[in-house]
């Protein structure tokens, strides 16, 4: 499982496989369909994904990986709902990471949503 975090250099939540977003408490709130992110229990459209960069549906980037380059992307197109994916097996609590360096304003700019209105949006 990956880190995620947001603008302010706080862990928001972990991606597992580029496949499935998890909470902080693992709990799993999205995933991973054709580049976009869905919610798990609405299966909302939340945005796309851009390697281990979650984005809003403007292209702003709302939580973000230290490995990956931080890039957003001009407005997306709205994808079609996909099929709800089973519920994955509850992964273990991965141990706490370091916490990195802030990273520069991405060029797209951050997404005014935090993580949690993000998800709930």
């Amino acid at each position: 499982m990956e880190p995620l975090f947001d603008r302010n250099v706080e862990l928001v939540g972990w991606i597992q496989d580029r496949e499935n977003i998890f909470d902080l408490n693992i709990n799993w709130v999205a995933f991973v369909s054709n580049n976009n992110v869905f919610s798990s229990k609405t299966l909302k459209w939340l945005g796309p994904i851009n390697g281990f960069n979650c984005l809003d549906t403007r292209g702003k980037i709302v939580a973000w990986n230290p490995d990956y380059d931080i890039e957003g992307s001009l407005s997306p197109l709205k994808p079609l709902q996909p099929l709800r994916p089973l519920t994955p097996l509850t992964p273990l609590r991965p141990l706490t990471p370091l916490k990195p360096l802030r990273p520069l304003t991405p060029l797209s700019g951050w997404s005014n949503l935090s993580f949690k209105s993000w998800l709930t949006e």
